[in-house]
């Protein structure tokens, strides 16, 4: 959990500008007035994490939510059997645990730093005082939320209605659109994840991920290019035409 020692606010910290220019592409504060900024600038405090640390862990109770500055992490649940499932991955810009400031209910699922880690802290009391003051806010606010329960339909639904290899293909083709470019051959997908980490992304196990991988790659729908992959045409073609219109 993150440790209760006093920070200084971001108005003390030397990066206050580089803070600044990151809040306000964030979504919650897209559009935010300079004083506004400002006025977050009074309340954020900066915090770190080391990679692999638990940031804040399902059912803990919620005082803080954070925008991350640096660094990736990771939504994701844990079962008993010590399967994990990844609900999505955190980059700069992104920010997380709002929801147990908004209902005042223990926190939802654990956030886990991937890599060392920056990130702004906003505090309870903070986060109402500023929504208080400056209701755009509130209003992108819920717009952020509305498309995140979207996406946990999406992804309650592939994982009742298809089948693996079917659901790797969606997780691929997401991630090459949020991290990746369009090419003559297909999508390339810059970094491409561990099996593991693409099986705790579908709700698989690595062997299965293993096995519908390679089967893709044999039949040509998928090009590995050392750590990038490429989503050939030819799945992205049979991937649309199975999208009801």
């Amino acid at each position: 959990m993150i440790p209760n020692a006093q920070r200084p606010a971001l108005t003390d910290d030397p990066k206050i500008d580089r803070y600044r220019a990151l809040l306000a592409q964030t979504a919650i504060f897209k559009g935010a007035t300079q004083a506004a900024l400002e006025d977050l600038a009074r309340r954020l405090q900066v915090r770190t994490r080391p990679a692999g640390s638990i940031i804040v862990a399902h059912e803990d109770p919620g005082d803080a939510m954070f925008i991350l500055v640096s660094g990736r992490a990771k939504v994701a649940l844990f079962g008993d059997n010590g399967r994990e499932l990844t609900l999505t991955e955190l980059k700069p810009g992104d920010f997380f645990g709002e929801m147990s400031l908004l209902d005042d209910r223990p926190r939802s699922a654990n956030v886990v730093a991937i890599d060392d880690v920056t990130m702004l802290m906003l505090t309870r009391e903070a986060f109402a005082g500023h929504l208080r003051s400056h209701g755009q806010t509130a209003i992108n606010m819920l717009g952020e939320l509305t498309r995140r329960l979207r996406r946990a339909d999406e992804t309650i639904a592939s994982l009742a209605l298809h089948d693996v290899e079917s659901r790797l293909t969606r997780t691929l083709e997401r991630l090459a659109r949020e991290d990746g470019e369009a090419t003559d051959a297909g999508l390339l997908l810059r970094r491409r994840p561990t099996q593991q980490d693409l099986a705790n992304m579908v709700g698989s196990c690595r062997e299965t991920i293993s096995r519908t991988f390679t089967s893709m790659v044999k039949r040509g729908l998928l090009v590995p290019r050392g750590r990038a992959l490429v989503l050939t045409r030819a799945l992205l073609d049979r991937r649309a035409a199975a999208v009801p219109a």
